[in-house]
């Protein structure tokens, strides 16, 4: 007989924990299957010099929170993978780590089939919480860049010292992409660091942190259906700061002055050479008005609140390109390694049901979808901004526990109705 579970958890990390935590305190049935090992992303998927940019205060799961001595830091990688693990721990998660979902499809008569490495499995309700991120995503013009030139995608990279002699150039601003290029930087690299429309913000603005700020003005708790951005909010590149060293911002414009080289969008690659749009300039001034806009807000609030913070005077670019490079040639400009920083590409291939659009986005309403007992978790601007950090997710997951109680009491009384 095929094993039969009322609730089957797709995913081992924060959110596939969150999920279970709730589902164990209202005693349903359910079973977490994990790719790999719990919060492996986390120790596997990260540089060594990784921090998370949100405070450790922030960290808070069902049931179980950040109790460190640091609330105010930023958890390494190595103190991240553990605070994940040691989630685990505290609660009867009934996680199969190295279980493999390799299909999922409707049931003929109720549920989901649940095809998987080690054997079938039927669930009355599915939620997936494999995160938003699967595929790394790598142009196809790098197939052009010459064979002497390692490449790798940023979810590999791990440190300088673990790269090819020689410069090292960053594809993309973004949270990694920033993060890299300045880790390279301190180990003494040259990098060359090409620019897109990522955002920046402030670490820290009139005696505290930014996220402090953005979270006690309630930033993080404004639904999606009420941004003005809509559900395009999701396709939005994360603001790039770091919490390295206790936190700090990252201006590239400093970075610039202290011997990165820094281009606008990457266009193509011919002969081996790498060709730029001109936009560097306004890349720079547009990150640059995002972190000044949120400053704006900041002033806002404690304006309008009256409260006693102290003057801060605003930032004054540093540094402005004189003339934008628009190409590259990677052997004179000896470039050893290239590291690819542009995202991932969402991959549910394994997922046979109706509820994607158009690019392979799972379509849904706070992780519901239109398909009966089918739900998503941890995804990236799921309900609110919090939704895909330590910070929301936990309220995702209760607010879809309560969807899976509800229709786990509901199916039984239909079915009692129709016999």
């Amino acid at each position: 007989m095929t094993e039969h579970h009322d609730v089957v958890v797709i995913g081992g990390g924060q959110a596939g924990l969150s999920i279970s935590w709730c589902l164990v305190q209202r005693g349903i049935d359910h079973v977490v299957l994990e790719r790999d090992s719990i919060g492996h992303q986390w120790r596997e998927g990260r540089w060594d010099s990784f921090t998370l940019v949100t405070p450790n205060w922030q960290c808070n799961l069902p049931g179980y929170r950040y109790a460190g001595g640091d609330p105010d830091g930023f958890m390494t990688r190595e103190q991240t993978y553990a605070f994940v693990r040691g989630y685990a721990d505290t609660f009867p998660a009934p996680v199969r780590e190295h279980v493999s979902v390799t299909s999922v499809t409707q049931s003929a008569d109720s549920g989901f089939d649940i095809e998987t490495t080690t054997g079938a499995l039927h669930a009355g309700q599915v939620v997936v919480a494999t995160g938003g991120y699967h595929v790394p995503a790598i142009p196809r013009f790098a197939e052009r860049l010459p064979a002497s030139v390692e490449q790798i995608h940023s979810s590999r990279y791990r440190s300088s010292a673990a790269l090819p002699d020689g410069d090292v150039l960053v594809v993309g601003n973004g949270q990694s992409g920033a993060q890299i290029a300045e880790d390279l930087m301190l180990s003494g690299r040259t990098v060359h660091l090409v620019t897109g429309g990522a955002p920046r913000v402030a670490r820290f603005y009139r005696g505290k942190d930014c996220v402090a700020w953005l979270h006690e003005m309630g930033t993080y708790d404004v639904s999606i259906a009420d941004h003005p951005g809509g559900s395009a909010k999701r396709e939005n590149t994360n603001h790039y700061v770091t919490g390295r060293d206790g936190g700090r911002d990252i201006d590239l414009r400093d970075f610039a002055l202290r011997g990165m080289k820094l281009y606008g969008r990457l266009l193509d690659v011919v002969d081996e050479t790498l060709h730029f749009a001109p936009t560097l300039e306004a890349s720079l001034d547009a990150a640059d008005a995002v972190a000044e806009s949120i400053k704006d807000s900041i002033d806002a609030y404690i304006a309008r609140e009256g409260i006693d913070a102290p003057h801060e005077d605003r930032y004054v670019p540093v540094w402005r390109p004189e003339q934008e490079t628009t190409s590259l040639d990677l052997v004179s400009a000896e470039i050893g390694s290239v590291v690819w920083s542009i995202g991932f590409r969402t991959d549910y291939r394994w997922l046979h049901a109706g509820v994607f659009d158009g690019e392979g986005h799972p379509c849904h309403n706070r992780g519901v979808t239109a398909v009966p007992g089918l739900f998503f978790l941890g995804l990236p601007w799921q309900h609110t901004w919090g939704s895909g950090r330590f910070a929301s997710v936990g309220r995702d997951a209760e607010y879809l526990a309560d969807r899976i109680e509800l229709e786990s009491s509901v199916q039984p009384a239909i079915a009692s109705s129709l016999a």
